[in-house]
């Protein structure tokens, strides 16, 4: 069911030539682009009319209007599950706890006598936030876009997802009742390429925003690189991916559910077990045929995902070969099942997120933990990191220098400038003292 690659006996390679070893998933953006170009534009010249076309196209529903009417919002929260709802409140109460805690203060540094650099921090003024729907409902992601933005200080927030044919072209009601929850009024029924540019270009009914974040498949990724530079995005998320270290203390049976937790979001998903036990790995590899066949999507989804490229059992010679493993595959969901897992976990580098221990599961991540769950993906938890306050924050040097301070730098900018030869640097220096220049005392 799932294939292995066996890195035992030799020296690991250092840096790409691992990284080319591990599994991954074909994920070309590259290529989508030129197929997204021409919806994009189809937007920036049509604005609304080409949303609905895109609806009845793609989603197969007849649209009359693209904004969700606020009594839709209302009748969906109205509606909502009690279970579903307690839930989705203790998800929100949690993820605030957390993300409050990461809103920076602005800070003041004196350089020098008279002269200070204060860094403040500015939430960006309009968001776009983008919910899938297409093979499940994410109101969790709702959630997790709205929350960091909301806690941010963001003073507009809208939100899209996709139309959904059974509830008459309006978004999940669950989405909408988690927007409803969290006060989120503006809400399209948009979906993918269309959402993205519909946020980046402006439409009759939406204003455009500074940035889009949310999860989405190669498309939305597609789109968020073609409108890079017009407006800020969060990443270009891939199909999502879960890596397990382990040792021969691990659960078999914990790891195999693990797997399965994440192969059941997209045939393209990724599960990656690091380990160094043939014992557990054969244990892993039993338990997973009985749990798979027990579970739901298995063939659309969960057993595409499993004997797909992208995942993979790796075989190492011990923790420590698995720990650079593991830094270079940078996975999205890192889980953490050793012995001293809390030290191991300690040294990772490279993840999205990290999961201590045998009762941190990924699942957790996805709702109840508090931790934000938009990571990066492919690989880029190397140089990003998932979804957060900082995401919707700018922060911006503010230069508060007295006569006395810049004079006493003044020769000092001065040479500089002349260095790189740009003398008028120097001279709108000069040009403060009479032309000439202060020496410093």
């Amino acid at each position: 069911m799932i294939s292995r690659i066996d890195l035992r006996g030799d020296a690991l390679p250092e840096g790409g030539a691992l990284r080319d070893l591990l599994p991954r998933a074909d994920f070309d953006v590259e290529a989508a682009l030129e197929k997204v170009r021409p919806l994009c534009e189809d937007v920036h010249h049509r604005g609304d009319a080409a949303l609905i076309d895109f609806a009845k196209r793609f989603d197969g529903v007849a649209l009359d209007r693209v904004r969700v009417p606020a009594e839709a919002l209302s009748a969906a929260l109205a509606a909502l599950d009690p279970a579903v709802r307690a839930a989705l409140e203790e998800s929100i109460r949690r993820a605030r706890l957390v993300h409050r805690a990461q809103r920076r203060t602005s800070h003041t540094t004196q350089v020098v006598p008279g002269g200070t650099v204060t860094e403040k921090w500015v939430p960006v003024e309009r968001v776009g936030l983008y919910a899938p729907g297409g093979r499940s409902v994410y109101p969790s992601s709702v959630v997790m876009n709205v929350v960091p933005a909301q806690e941010a200080g963001v003073g507009s927030i809208a939100l899209a997802s996709p139309p959904q044919r059974d509830f008459d072209g309006l978004p999940h009601p669950t989405v909408l009742a988690a927007c409803a929850l969290l006060g989120v009024d503006e809400v399209y029924a948009a979906g993918g390429v269309g959402a993205v540019a519909m946020f980046a270009y402006g439409t009759e009914s939406c204003p455009p925003a500074a940035m889009v974040t949310g999860p989405g498949n190669i498309w939305v990724a597609a789109a968020k690189r073609y409108f890079t530079g017009r407006i800020g995005i969060d990443t270009e998320a891939g199909p999502t991916e879960i890596a397990v270290l382990a040792d021969d203390t691990a659960d078999p049976a914990h790891i195999a559910a693990d797997l399965i937790s994440q192969a059941e979001h997209d045939p393209l998903a990724a599960a990656v077990l690091v380990t160094d036990s043939v014992t557990l790995a054969d244990a892993v590899v039993k338990e997973l045929e009985p749990q798979v066949a027990a579970t739901k999507h298995v063939e659309d989804r969960v057993r595409p995902a499993l004997t797909g490229r992208q995942s993979a059992i790796v075989l190492v010679d011990g923790v420590e070969e698995g720990l650079r493993v593991v830094d270079a595959y940078g996975a999205e969901h890192l889980e953490i099942q050793t012995a001293d897992a809390a030290a191991v976990a300690d040294r990772v580098k490279n993840a999205g997120a990290i999961f201590v221990g045998p009762w941190a599961p990924v699942s957790l991540g996805d709702y109840c933990a508090g931790s934000n769950h938009v990571l990066p993906t492919g690989g880029c938890a190397c140089h990003s990191s998932g979804l957060s306050v900082q995401s919707f924050l700018r922060g911006i040097h503010v230069v508060d220098y007295t006569r006395e301070a810049l004079a006493d730098v003044a020769h000092h900018v001065v040479t500089l400038a002349e260095a790189e030869d740009l003398p008028a640097h120097g001279a709108a220096v000069k040009a403060r003292f009479g032309w000439k220049v202060p020496q410093s005392k």
